[in-house]
């Protein structure tokens, strides 16, 4: 991956308080941790009521639960300088207007100037790590609504996985719903990816989630029923079959995930990508990586062609 030049400085923010090396990042972290949270104060923000309407965000925050792997490749995402430089790469590239991560990835990117003039969501619940037994009952153990406040980042985003054989699902649709109540209370977006999910091998085996349109459809609606207020709700969905029947279930804004890299035919992605974006509550996409780590593994290539799909 190619370096990049610290760039985008505010009137507000020093360029002198951006690092260029990783083994910078590390530095700040051992003398000057504080850094961090002068940054986020003086950060140059652009809000979704900024965009046009529509967004392209990249999602970075599948490490934090244990996701390390993209199609064959199990430890694609092991190295952060490697994911840094693809995040940096990706965040530069017009028409990408934000970025989907946890702490230690905001911060990073932070630091090194990589989130000036963009729209920022926290990711909240990553306790559900994959593969582990308890991985449905998805505990909140990233960001919380005051600490999105404190940051200036635009909302939270969680994964609500809905298991009906499982009696730990009441547990992360409660901790969901709280979290959307106490991100309103700030006017801030909650952003809720739900899916109806199953372990068709029984106890133990692999979560699935089921992509029928009947299935989303009825995770919408359990979704968007979650805490006092719906107001500040969007919600994060597949691109399924028949998006027509599907986003008629619902009024809330809504952006389209990335799918997986491992089973996703990437010119069939991008088409069932296209055919939701057709439908108007829409707003653009949450991708990560498919785009991060394409096929080719050209990522300005794959990223403007994702933002060329929604401009």
């Amino acid at each position: 991956m190619r370096p990049f030049d610290v760039g985008g400085a505010s009137a507000s923010t020093p360029t002198t308080d951006f690092v260029s090396t990783y083994e910078d990042v590390t530095r700040v972290r051992v003398e000057d941790p504080g850094r961090f949270a002068r940054l986020a104060a003086t950060r140059r923000r652009r809000t979704v009521a900024d965009t046009d309407g529509t967004m392209m965000i990249v999602a970075a925050d599948h490490p934090a639960r244990g996701a390390l792997g993209v199609g064959s490749r199990g430890q694609a995402m092991a190295s952060r300088s490697e994911l840094l430089d693809r995040l940096r790469e990706a965040l530069a590239v017009p028409g990408v207007d934000g970025v989907l991560g946890t702490a230690d990835i905001l911060e990073d990117l932070m630091v090194m100037g990589a989130l000036e003039d963009k729209i920022v969501f926290a990711s909240m619940n990553r306790g559900g790590l994959q593969g582990s037994s308890w991985e449905i009952e998805d505990r909140f153990t990233a960001y919380d609504a005051a600490s999105i406040k404190a940051g200036g980042f635009d909302g939270g985003k969680m994964l609500t996985r809905i298991d009906l054989d499982d009696d730990r699902t009441p547990f992360i649709l409660e901790a969901s719903a709280t979290a959307v109540s106490e991100l309103a209370r700030h006017e801030l977006i909650a952003m809720v990816e739900p899916f109806m999910s199953s372990r068709p091998g029984g106890p133990g085996t692999k979560i699935v989630n089921d992509l029928s349109p009947e299935a989303v459809i009825r995770s919408i609606h359990i979704a968007q029923g979650l805490g006092t207020t719906s107001a500040y709700t969007w919600l994060k969905l597949p691109a399924v079959d028949d998006m027509e029947r599907v986003m008629d279930s619902t009024t809330l804004p809504t952006l389209i995930l990335g799918g997986d890299p491992a089973n996703d035919d990437p010119i069939a992605l991008r088409a069932s990508w296209k055919r939701a974006l057709d439908r108007p509550n829409v707003r653009g996409l949450v991708v990560g990586r498919t785009l991060l780590y394409p096929a080719g593994d050209d990522v300005t290539a794959a990223v403007r062609a994702s933002v060329e799909m929604i401009r």
